[in-house]
């Protein structure tokens, strides 16, 4: 394999697969491909998932499946695959290469989210193309070449081929998505979706938990530190973190390795390593979705240093007053035994990206009280909001630099929570001093600030629910 290897090939569900065009495209590619002889390089694992199953019937009697399955792209699924973590595992002799080499590998892929160790823990970079450009590049096998002008492989003769003697016109795609895109293809699959038939009535209203289930839990929502007061006093930072941290830092839904905390939770519960799936399909489980809590691999905590100061790239943390670097659910579990509240420093756009629930979730179930930020993704920090968690704002031009905060410091919040309020951070050094940080309150309206007030969305609704029963 050459370095800037293709990995992963995948035509994903949800956005270009939606439009036929970019799915005919792809077969029209292919079909063109195996004219010539060419064919996929044999270290990318390639797949095809549309978003619909109406995509099988229009490429099928268009003649295009069968052209993309010979280059590799059978369909795998109907649903979120490799762009939600779900590529499945790569071939063990290939995956060790990639270890042993320490290659830059890399995925491509159709769909809409490529975030930092997201769609595979091997493939350093992810990159989004089209469908027929997932083809090409799984031909290719390689992003370190010039596609619109180097040689994607070579036909029966050896000659060379660019993309341009393989790519469809406009007037071959529109011909055959006019005669093989119909109406009732469509109504043949979702019709029959609405037919729901005779419907029994359950047993019984409430359900049935399950304490052996990795994938459905009780919810631990109005219990530990949920249920506790926020003191917004006394914070250790969990993380003092830089710029642009995403929601796949704060929550990855990638594939779930051994080596990571929820793996060693889940082989503990008795899954085969083949079957521990990706942290996405584990969230209706509090015990393996909290394992998840900055688990990225590719997490820069500034607390933790090598002995040359560089900072240590993994999901690691520094326990403090101990000074112990550790994995980071290892931290987490010391400060929960200790009760320890504990507070977040970040950078510019906290929170930005494929914004979900258990980005806010699993730092509360950690004991997070407050994040102080330079900026939060807007959805985010609503989502903070309904957790329960206190979203502050560093005033412009000033950072976690500017106050020259790493980690070993202890902070207090001070000031009544308004709509946007002024409140001071204090924080408190190893060396006795006291420090006062001007801070905006990012509770942004007064609904915010009575969902906090009552410990987050889910106590609020649990409140009024009550009172409106008495």
């Amino acid at each position: 394999m050459p370095d800037g290897a293709v990995i992963i090939a995948a035509i994903t569900s949800c956005t270009n697969t939606s439009t036929p065009r970019n799915v005919v495209a792809a077969g029209l590619i292919a079909r063109k491909a195996n004219e010539l002889g060419l064919s996929r390089k044999p270290w990318v694992k390639t797949s095809f998932a549309p978003g619909s199953k109406v995509a099988r019937l229009y490429m099928q009697e268009a003649g295009l499946l069968p052209e993309l399955e010979k280059l590799g792209f059978g369909i795998v699924a109907y649903a979120c695959t490799t762009c939600n973590g779900m590529s499945g595992a790569l071939d063990p002799k290939i995956q060790q290469e990639i270890i042993d080499r320490d290659l830059y590998a890399t995925a491509v892929l159709s769909g809409n989210r490529n975030f930092d160790g997201r769609i595979h823990p091997y493939a350093k970079q992810a990159f989004l193309a089209s469908p027929p450009l997932v083809v090409a590049y799984a031909i290719a096998g390689t992003l370190r070449f010039d596609i619109e002008k180097d040689a994607l492989g070579t036909d029966k003769e050896g000659s060379p081929i660019t993309l341009k003697e393989i790519w469809p016109s406009d007037e071959e795609i529109d011909a055959i998505v006019a005669e093989y895109v119909k109406p009732e293809q469509f109504n043949q699959i979702y019709n029959p979706m609405f037919d729901l038939g005779v419907v029994e009535e359950a047993e019984s209203p409430l359900y049935d938990w399950r304490p052996q289930s990795t994938y459905i839990r009780r919810p631990p929502y109005w219990e530990g530190a949920l249920a506790g007061e926020r003191a917004l006093k006394g914070m250790r930072p969990l993380a003092v973190l830089g710029d642009n941290i995403t929601t796949d830092h704060l929550s990855p839904s990638n594939a779930i390795m051994l080596d990571s905390a929820a793996g060693a939770y889940l082989h503990k519960m008795g899954l085969p390593e083949e079957d521990f799936n990706s942290y996405a399909t584990h969230r209706g489980d509090h015990l393996t979705a909290q394992r998840a809590t900055f688990a990225n691999p590719k997490l820069l905590n500034e607390m933790c240093r090598d002995e040359n100061g560089e900072v240590i790239q993994g999901s690691l943390a520094r326990i403090e007053p101990d000074g112990q670097q550790t994995r980071m659910r290892e931290a987490i579990e010391s400060y929960m035994a200790r009760k320890q509240p504990l507070c977040i420093v970040a950078g510019a756009d906290y929170g930005q990206g494929s914004s979900r629930d258990w980005a806010a979730k699993g730092v509360r179930l950690a004991g997070v009280e407050a994040i102080v930020a330079e900026g939060f993704d807007r959805i985010h920090r609503t989502n903070l909001v309904g957790m329960g968690v206190l979203p502050l704002e560093f005033k412009a031009g000033e950072t976690r630099e500017t106050y020259s905060i790493d980690g070993t410091e202890i902070f207090d919040v001070v000031g009544e929570r308004t709509p946007r309020a002024e409140l001071t951070v204090i924080m408190h050094r190893n060396n006795g001093e006291r420090v006062e940080i001007p801070v905006t309150c990012r509770l942004d309206t007064a609904e915010e600030v009575s969902v906090y007030e009552a410990g987050g969305v889910l106590q609020r609704f649990a409140q009024d629910f009550l009172a409106n029963t008495v």
